[in-house]
């Protein structure tokens, strides 16, 4: 049941950084197409136009990083959802055949 759970959650999380991230990359194409052709392709510059202009890109900054805990939360909900439906004995039979050979 997790796992079915934490699937939606990463999916939302995804789409919703893609989004912020778009919008914070327009922003910074805004202010200079060289910064801007920089953040796409390396990313740190992004974050640092994104600490030096932050009282006007704060929305869409704080968005990303929520979404991005959001697919940590989702991935961490998924796993344990996985996990549950594991059967142990089996994984103890499936080592113990292991050892013998």
């Amino acid at each position: 049941m997790l796992a079915i759970l934490g699937t939606p959650l990463m999916v939302v999380g995804a789409i919703g950084a893609l989004v912020t991230s778009i919008i914070l990359l327009i922003a910074n194409f805004k202010e200079s197409v060289v910064c801007g052709i920089a953040s796409l392709l390396l990313g740190i510059p992004l974050l640092v136009f994104c600490i030096m202009r932050f009282s006007e890109v704060k929305k869409p900054f704080l968005l990303n990083i929520g979404c991005g805990v959001l697919i940590f939360v989702g991935s961490i909900v998924a796993a344990v959802g996985a996990a549950s439906l594991v059967d142990p004995a089996a994984i103890q039979d499936a080592i113990d055949s292991l050892q013998q050979e």
